[in-house]
Parts: structure tokens; C-alpha cells; sequence
């Protein structure tokens, strides 16, 4: 088998990864972020071929989506703007602690103005209505004694009023950002208390990474500040994204559009809020930890009652009650959008099942006493009655999606079939809070049969299938060669018929990448169905497939996410996991190599082995007659997965020891592959 078709050689794209280690066992760590977002350092300027407009068909789509919708209901932009207090003192703008900004809302301007109604023929009328609602940004008052900052991040913090301070909910996503909005919005206007409670409702960064910009870790340590967090939350925050991190942020960079312009033919909204704050992701380790749904807690004189919801929309989350305030807080549970049941940046199948039993023991628990319902993204919905029809809605969405799924594979549905044939009830489907604008039905359905069934659709035809390029090849060659079949695309393209074109087309695209011709047709289609979208990332993605299609994969500078306090909190063994992960089999063929890995600071030692292609290791041992040892501090690896220093040059100074074979040593490093996180997407 030639390199061009063996994904083990690791000399092409698809083959996994480029390059060789070869400066120190922990060269090239990849990127660590709770919910693996690609951060950009400035707004994304058009580069090369530029978008083209709508097509007639596309106009048309979006104005039938249009009359199936109730533009007249305004009540969401009444709730959107309800107890608006202040905004910042440059509204929009929080500049980052490393030139530039943080965050820029008025890189969106041109969708503020004029009536919800008035989409440009280029976006989805549903999406540019969450769009314009998204705009909505400052501090806001929920009721009297809690508040929410909204539109400076893709999260939301909400404060509540303790007895001697404030508690804090999801202090947004980056440092930069959280500071800002503390120091020139919070305090100015609700006045100068103590943090005495932090609150994370779940593991994804956007809702625990800019805890450093309110907090000080003294503080922490001091026992002057508590954070409090779900069961798992530790583990899952590290751990979510750390086996697959480099390819989680180069989709989850097509998932935000980072890349893209920000205007009516590239990105205008990201679903569950505008975008994603640019800066530093931080993480304090929890000091406690709710475990048990029905558990009732008491911060700073305000108690609350905790429903855990784990494997919902994080692999740990919790809700709450509080009864002084009547309010609910529904964490990413209970939002104004139909939520990912499987995230196109890529992670682990959500549950629906389990997370419509989780919004039924809301209902159930604290249903007749609820009078505010707030969460960690979106606004808040006011009034018993209101709340309780919200949360039976998304209750019956989420547990249709996967009832019905199930219902029809146990029928004989294949998951396009299932996808392809269900549609949310009109009663869900006419609610704006049921719409897709970040999971869709479409594939939070697929995802629901994966969940039961795993990828393979029972068709034997389907069990074993040739890779992209040779399928692509055979296609282009049953369908009577390229030209014949960007001829016949080109007229189903002029119809309209842009998912059918898609399919086509990419089989040309990957069967003869440098055909510019069919480039520029699956770009013209990727963007139509972009236009067309109602999910942002839907949208995002298939935009920024477009943009890659007709001017390459261009190498901008992204700012870094690495943070230093998840790789702190990262377990040792997850570490060698990753190795293990980076380890080309290929090049350790026929080869092996035992070696003590020692962390003199922690006490912790491991026995690390390579043989048959696959690294394996044992806690707690070490080996007289291993062939090298490593031994260092956990703190000084941790400086060398950040890339502030080597190996090298910790040998070199001291600070690190390796006895035996060094050579030996350095074979092993050969054999790990560094991660390019611009690997090619829409080509081969």
C-alpha cells in the first residue's frame, strides 16, 4: 500500500499528522480548552476570492422559511432588553491585555437597526432575527437581588446578592473579558462587595475560563472565597477535549467562523450568543462540589436546591432552585435554541433521553413555584406560567428527538432516512425557543441513533466503504469523467438543488483536489446552503468550507488557548494518554522501549512502555532495568507542555535528569507525531 492510501505512514494529510518530535518528550502538546474554541487575535479581513451573492433559489428559500415564521411575536426582544441598567462605558468594546480587543460587538453593527423582520436575502430570516437579539448587551437586573451580564461573551454571568457578598455564576470565558465587565459594569452600578461564592454549572470553558479576572487565587487558598461545581466537573474540564484537542479546535475554528468576515455573507451570529471572547482561559480547581439531585446548599446566607444533570449538555452539569428569589437557574439546559445533541466541533453523543428527565424534575420539584427562569446563555423568561410552558417545550423537544429516532430505527430507519423524514410538531416547531439555531434537528436526530446504535446503519454496503479519494475516483469515473459530471452539477446548481450538488461535486473535489473548476462550484454550493441556514454553526461551517475551497487553508496566527490551569489540573496519566495518542505506529513497528518517568515534586512514578505499536504504562512502579529514566518536577513538565521551555534545556540546567540511554530515549521521541492544526478539511 503506497503512502498516498496508508493513513499509518504519516506522510499525508488524511494520514493523521505532520512532522516528527524532535526537541523533547513533550514537544508539541496540543491544545487544551474545556470547549476546544479557536481563538482568533483580530477580526478576520477577506482575503482572495471573495463571497458571492444569493442565488434566486436561495432568495426564495429564505423567503418561505420567512412566512412560516411568527415575526409578530415580539415577547423575546421585550425579555432580551427587560432591566437593562447600563452597558459599558465603550459600549462593545473590551480591549485585550495584549493589544487589541477582546471582544468587539460593533463588528457587528450592520445587523443592529430596522425591524426583526428585515434579513438580507444572504442570511436565514430565523437566524438574523436571533442575530439582532443577540445584540442586546450590559448588565441587566433578573429580579431584585440577582443580575446577569450579557452580550460580552457567548456565556452569560449572572450575581446574586449573599448576605456579605456576592455569588457569582459562570464568570464568562476568558480573563480579558470578566475583568472588564467586573470592574467598569459590576461594581460601578451594584457597588464594591466581596466575591464570596463562584459558581461553575458546568465543564465547558465559556462558563468557568475567565474566573482569574474576578478572583484572586489567594483568596482562594485563604478560604475567603469558595467555588462550587457539579460532581466531575474537574475531570471533565481537563479531560473532554484533551485525546482529540487539535482536531476539536480546527472544526470548532469552522464551527465560530473564526476565519470569516463579519458581515450578511459571513458570520453574523454563533448560535447560542454573538461569538467567542478573544484572551486567556483560566481555571481554578473547585473547593466543593454539589453530588446529589434534591441536595440543598447554603452560600452566603442564600439557599438553593441542586438537580444534577450529568451527560446532558456537559459530561458534568447542575441546575438550581432558589427559593428566596423564586428563580431558576437552568445552566445550558433549558435555552432560547434547540441545543447540540452532538456538536459539530466534535465530542461525545449527548443524551436527550436523560436530559428531558432531567427538565421534567424541574418541573416536577419546583414547577409551581418558579416565577424566573435564568440560564448561562440567552436571556431570562418571567412568570410561572410562561416558564413552565418553556420547560415542558423543551422537554418534549429534547425527548422527541430521541423517542421518535428510536421509534423508527426499531422500525428498520437508517439514520439519514430518520433524519430526512422527522420534523419537530408544529407545536414545538412554531416556539422561536425550539428552533435550530446551534444543534438542528436534522443532526441532533443522527446523533440520537448513534448514541443507541453507533455509526453503522445496518446496510452491508455501508460496513466497509472506500476512503474519500478512492470512492471519489470511482465515482468520477462510473459518472463518465469530471467534466461530464460538472457539467450535469452545473445544472442541478442552476435548479437549486444545492445538497445533491454538494455530494456530487465533492467527490470531484476529493478525486482531483486541484480541479479549480470544481473547487469554485462546491464553493458556490457550500455557500448557498450557508445563506440558507438557520443554525450559525451550520452556517459558519459550511462558509468557511466555501472560503477554504477558493483560497486554500491560510496559516493566520491564532492566539493561544493553551491554558496553564487546566494542563495544572491535568492528571499525569492523561498526559502519557496523550503521547500514547501521538505515538505514529508506523515508525514504532517492530520496536519497544521501557522507561521510568519520575515527578520528584508530586511523588508520582510511572512505568512507561512501547511494544506492538502501542504505549502502555503502570502507576506507581519504576523499573531497575528500564532502559532510561526521566526525572523531573510536575511543575517544570508542566512549563514544557506550555512551551516556555525544553527538555533540553532543563537537562541542561539541572532541572530534569535522564539516566540510561538517552538515545533510547530520544528513538521514542522520534516516534510521536506533532499535531498541525491546519490539517485540510474540505479537501484530501
Amino acid at each position: 500500500m503506497s503512502d498516498e492510501s496508508n493513513p499509518a505512514s504519516g506522510t499525508k494529510r488524511r494520514d493523521f499528522l505532520k512532522g516528527v518530535a524532535t526537541v523533547g518528550i513533550a514537544t508539541g502538546f496540543g491544545t487544551v480548552v474545556g470547549e476546544a474554541i479557536a481563538q482568533n487575535p483580530a477580526s478576520p479581513k477577506p482575503t482572495g476570492i471573495g463571497a458571492k451573492p444569493p442565488t434566486q433559489a436561495t432568495r426564495e428559500a429564505n423567503a418561505v422559511y420567512a412566512n412560516q415564521l411568527s415575526f409578530s411575536d415580539t415577547q423575546d426582544f421585550q425579555d432580551a432588553t427587560r432591566g437593562l441598567i447600563a452597558t459599558l462605558p465603550d459600549p462593545g468594546i473590551i480591549p485585550s491585555s495584549k493589544g487589541g480587543a477582546a471582544w468587539d460587538l460593533n463588528q457587528f453593527a450592520f445587523i443592529s437597526g430596522g425591524p426583526e423582520n428585515n434579513a438580507p436575502d444572504s442570511v436565514n430570516p430565523s437566524l438574523w432575527r436571533n442575530a439582532k437579539l443577540n445584540m442586546n448587551h450590559g448588565l441587566f437586573q433578573v429580579v431584585d437581588g440577582i443580575w446577569q451580564v450579557r452580550g460580552y461573551d457567548l456565556s452569560v454571568m449572572s450575581i446574586i446578592r449573599g448576605d456579605t457578598g456576592w455569588i457569582v455564576i459562570d464568570p464568562l470565558m476568558t480573563e480579558d473579558a470578566s475583568v472588564v465587565v467586573w470592574k467598569q459594569l459590576v461594581v460601578p452600578h451594584l457597588g464594591e462587595r466581596p466575591i464570596t461564592h463562584v459558581i461553575y454549572t458546568h465543564s465547558h470553558a465559556d462558563h468557568y475560563g475567565g474566573i482569574r479576572g474576578i478572583i484572586d487565587e489567594a483568596d482562594l487558598k485563604a478560604g475567603k472565597v469558595k467555588i462550587y461545581a457539579p460532581a466531575g466537573f474537574t475531570e471533565a474540564a481537563v479531560g473532554e477535549n484533551v485525546i482529540a484537542g487539535n482536531a476539536m479546535s480546527r472544526r470548532a475554528a469552522y464551527m465560530y467562523g473564526n476565519l470569516l468576515p463579519r458581515n450578511t455573507t459571513g458570520v453574523v451570529d454563533g448560535g447560542l450568543g454573538k461569538t467567542t471572547s478573544i484572551g486567556a482561559i483560566t481555571m481554578l480547581v473547585p473547593t466543593d462540589f454539589a453530588t446529589s439531585t434534591g441536595q440543598k446548599l447554603t452560600l452566603d446566607g442564600v439557599d438553593m436546591t441542586i438537580i444534577m444533570a450529568p451527560e446532558s449538555e456537559a459530561p458534568a452539569e447542575f441546575m438550581f432552585y432558589l427559593p428566596k428569589f423564586k428563580a431558576f437557574c437552568a445552566a445550558e439546559d433549558a435555552t432560547h435554541t434547540l441545543h447540540n445533541l452532538y456538536t459539530l466541533r466534535g465530542a461525545k453523543v449527548r443524551d436527550a433521553l436523560l436530559w428531558s428527565k432531567y427538565l421534567q424534575a424541574a418541573i416536577d420539584m419546583f414547577g409551581g413555584e418558579m416565577e424566573v427562569l435564568f440560564a448561562s446563555h440567552y436571556w431570562p423568561t418571567w412568570g410561572n406560567e410562561r416558564i413552565v410552558a418553556f420547560l415542558r417545550a423543551q422537554r418534549d423537544m429534547y425527548r422527541y428527538l430521541h423517542d421518535q429516532t428510536m421509534r423508527l430505527a426499531n422500525t428498520g430507519y437508517t439514520p439519514l432516512e430518520i433524519a430526512e423524514s422527522l420534523r419537530l410538531p408544529d407545536s414545538l416547531a412554531k416556539q422561536w425557543y425550539c428552533r435550530s439555531y446551534y444543534g438542528t434537528v436534522f443532526h441532533d436526530l443522527v446523533a440520537q441513533y448513534n448514541l443507541r446504535l453507533g455509526f453503522f446503519d445496518g446496510v452491508p454496503a455501508n460496513l466497509h466503504r472506500l476512503p474519500p479519494v478512492e470512492n471519489g475516483k470511482r465515482y468520477v469515473e462510473f459518472m463518465g469523467g469530471s467534466a461530464a459530471v460538472l457539467q450535469k452539477a452545473q445544472a442541478y446548481y442552476d435548479k437549486g438543488e444545492y445538497r445533491w450538488v454538494a455530494e456530487v461535486v465533492n467527490h470531484v473535489v476529493f478525486a482531483d483536489p486541484q480541479n479549480v473548476s470544481a473547487r469554485h462550484l462546491l464553493a458556490d454550493t457550500y455557500e448557498q446552503l450557508g445563506y440558507q441556514a438557520e443554525s450559525a454553526p451550520w452556517r459558519n461551517f459550511y462558509l468557511t468550507g466555501a472560503m477554504e475551497l477558493r483560497n486554500g487553508v491560510h496559516k493566520v496566527p491564532f492566539g493561544s488557548s493553551q491554558s496553564p490551569d487546566t494542563i495544572k489540573a491535568m492528571p499525569l496519566e492523561m498526559f502519557l494518554d496523550y503521547q500514547g495518542v501521538r505515538l505514529n505506529g508506523d515508525r514504532a513497528a517492530g520496536k519497544s522501549i521501557t522507561f521510568n518517568f519520575i515527578m520528584t515534586d508530586t511523588n508520582e512514578r510511572y512505568l512507561v512502555g512501547v511494544e506492538n505499536s502501542a504505549l502502555h504504562y503502570s502507576k506507581g512502579k519504576t523499573s531497575d532495568t528500564a532502559d532510561a529514566s526521566v526525572t523531573m518536577t510536575r511543575a517544570d513538565l508542566n512549563e514544557v507542555m506550555m512551551g516556555n521551555t525544553s527538555m533540553e534545556k532543563l537537562v541542561m540546567g539541572g532541572k530534569a535528569k535522564i539516566s540510561g540511554s538517552a538515545p533510547k530515549l530520544g528513538e521514542f521521541v522520534s516516534w510521536l507525531d506533532n499535531f498541525d492544526f491546519w490539517f485540510n478539511i474540505v479537501t484530501p
